[in-house]
C-alpha cells in the first residue's frame, strides 16, 4: 500500500567519495531540500567538514557518517580520491563493496523513500529493494558520454572482451557520428579492468542502471536531448532530469592580489587557465602549455596543481620552462593550490578560459561570457569537449596527436588565438552568438526551478504508488 502523499519525501544520498562526484550530489540535495525534501547525506567521516560547508543547513537535512573499511594497500586515513594514486583507485572502490552491511543497517533505520547512488555501488539497488527502498542512479557524467560507453549495446556489439579499437566507434544506434581518438579510447579502457569483487567498471555501471528504479541525469533536453532519448531506449526505464545544476552566482570578494593584478589589463583580454583540483599535467604538458600561453602575447593566469604526495611549489618551479617566469613577469601569474575560480571568471577583464572540460567549469565560463578553450585529459571530459565544440559550437578544442594525445605550444597558441582574435571571422561570430544564446538560457532561473519541481513531482508519484 502506498504512503499518504501529504508526507514529505525522504531521500538518502550516497555519492562516490570523489569531490567531483560529491559536488553535484550536494548541489542536487540543496535543490531538493529547497522543495521540502528531507535529505540524509552519506559521507565518509573525513569528508564531513568540507561537505558540510557546501550542504545548505535545513531542519530536514542531516549528514550520516560512514566508516571506510580498511583495505590492504590504502592508508587508513584516506577518505577521498584526491588523496590517492592512480594505482589505488580500484582498491578504494573495493572499500565501498565492503560497506554493504553498514549501509544496509543505516537504511533499515532511516527508512527513506529513495537512495540516490553513484556509479560504483552496483550492489545497492538490490540491497535497497530488499528493504522496500527504491534506488535512483544519479549520473554526474554527461549523457553524451554515458550513452557512448555505458549502454548494453556497447557489449552486445562485440564478441569477447571490448578493446580500445571497439571504443573508437560509437555503439549501434548512437545518435551522433562522433568517434573517440586512439588516446581517448585507450583512456577509457580503465572501465574494463577487473578489481574488487571481480567485476569491471562497465559492469558496475550497467548493473546499477539496469537494477535501479530510475536514472537521473545532471542535464537537460536542450543540451543533450538525442543522447538522453537513446539512453532511455537502451535501459527501458524512466530517465529523469535535474537540469545541469548551474552554479550559483559567486559570493564574497575577489582577493586583493588577484583584483589588483587583473585591473592592469583591458576588458576581456586575460586568459585564465586551470584544470581543477584532481587533474595533474606531466612535465611535457606543463612545458608546452606554458610556452603556448607565452606565445599568445596576452596576459594570463596559469593554475597548476599536483598530487598531495609531492611539494607543489617545488614541483611547479622544477616543471616550468627555464626562464619562463622572467620572460612573462609583466603579464603572467602562475599559481598552485585553490583559487577563487568563479570570481576570477566573473572579472570583466577575463575573456578566455582554458580548462579540462569539467562540466561545471564549462557552465561557469558560459555564464560569465568567457571564451572556451578545451583541453580534456580523462574520461567524460573528452565527451564534454565534443559536446561543447562540435554539438553546441560554443568553444574550441586544442588539437592533439591521435595516438598519444600530445599537444604542442603551437596547438595551444592556435586554439587561444581562434577564440580571442578570431571572433570577427565568420566561425568566431557563430560561436559568440551560440554563447550568448546559451548564457541567456543558463541564467533563466525559472527554467531550472521547473526542472527540480518536475523532478520532485515525479519522485513523489513513484514513492506514493499504491
Amino acid at each position: 500500500m502506498g504512503r499518504d502523499n501529504s508526507d514529505e519525501l525522504h531521500i538518502a544520498v550516497f555519492p562516490y567519495f570523489a569531490f567531483g562526484h560529491i559536488g553535484p550530489f550536494v548541489q542536487l540535495s540543496n535543490r531538493l531540500a529547497a522543495q521540502g525534501v528531507r535529505i540524509s547525506f552519506f559521507s565518509a567521516r573525513g569528508n564531513i567538514p568540507r561537505t558540510n560547508s557546501f550542504l545548505i543547513s535545513t531542519p530536514t537535512t542531516q549528514i550520516i557518517p560512514l566508516d571506510i573499511p580498511p583495505v590492504d594497500g590504502i592508508p587508513a586515513d584516506i577518505s577521498s580520491t584526491s588523496e590517492l594514486s592512480v594505482s589505488m583507485m580500484g582498491l578504494f572502490i573495493h572499500s565501498l563493496d565492503l560497506m554493504q552491511s553498514q549501509v544496509k543497517s543505516l537504511l533499515a533505520e532511516l527508512k527513506p523513500d529513495f537512495i540516490l547512488l553513484d556509479f560504483a555501488q552496483h550492489w545497492l539497488p538490490k540491497l535497497a529493494s530488499e528493504l522496500g527502498i527504491r534506488s535512483l542512479h544519479f549520473a554526474v557524467f554527461s549523457a553524451i558520454s554515458n550513452a557512448y560507453i555505458a549502454v548494453p549495446s556497447r557489449q552486445s556489439a562485440v564478441k569477447g572482451s571490448i578493446t580500445f579499437e571497439d571504443l573508437k566507434k560509437p555503439p549501434p544506434g548512437y545518435p551522433s557520428q562522433l568517434c573517440l581518438r586512439t588516446f581517448e579510447a585507450k583512456d577509457f579502457m580503465f572501465m574494463f579492468q577487473r578489481f574488487g569483487e571481480g567485476i569491471n567498471g562497465y559492469e558496475r555501471v550497467t548493473t546499477t542502471m539496469s537494477e535501479c528504479s530510475a536514472i537521473i541525469f545532471k542535464s537537460c533536453k536542450e543540451f543533450e536531448g538525442p543522447f538522453l532519448d537513446y539512453f532511455e531506449r537502451q535501459y527501458r526505464k524512466p530517465v529523469l532530469l535535474s537540469g545541469p545544476l548551474v552554479p550559483a552566482a559567486p559570493s564574497g570578494v575577489l582577493e586583493e592580489k588577484w583584483a589588483d593584478w587583473l585591473a592592469q589589463f583591458s576588458t576581456k583580454s586575460v586568459i585564465f587557465c586551470s584544470f581543477g583540483s584532481e587533474t595533474f599535467l606531466n612535465d611535457e604538458q606543463i612545458k608546452e602549455l606554458a610556452l603556448g600561453l607565452e606565445l599568445t602575447g596576452l596576459p594570463f593566469i596559469l593554475v597548476l596543481n599536483f598530487p598531495t604526495t609531492v611539494q607543489a611549489e617545488v614541483e611547479l618551479e622544477r616543471a616550468l620552462p627555464k626562464g619562463f617566469m622572467e620572460r612573462v613577469k609583466d603579464r603572467g601569474m602562475v599559481h598552485t593550490g585553490w583559487v577563487q575560480q568563479q570570481l576570477i571568471l566573473a572579472h570583466p577583464n577575463v575573456g578566455c578560459y582554458v580548462n579540462h572540460s569539467g562540466f561545471s567549469s564549462i557552465l561557469e565560463a558560459l555564464v560569465h561570457e568567457c571564451q572556451l578553450v578545451l583541453l580534456p585529459f580523462k574520461g567524460d571530459q573528452f565527451f564534454n569537449s565534443k559536446l561543447v565544440a562540435e554539438e553546441l559550437e560554443v568553444g574550441v578544442e586544442v588539437n592533439r596527436r591521435d595516438e598519444d594525445g600530445y599537444f604542442s605550444k603551437d596547438d595551444i597558441h592556435k586554439a587561444v588565438s581562434a577564440v580571442m582574435s578570431g571572433i570577427e571571422e565568420e566561425a568566431g561570430k557563430k560561436v559568440r552568438e551560440n554563447q550568448l544564446r546559451w548564457r541567456n538560457f543558463l541564467l533563466d532561473e525559472e527554467i531550472w526551478n521547473k526542472y527540480i519541481v518536475d523532478l520532485v513531482a515525479k519522485l513523489k508519484e513513484m514513492a506514493f504508488l499504491v
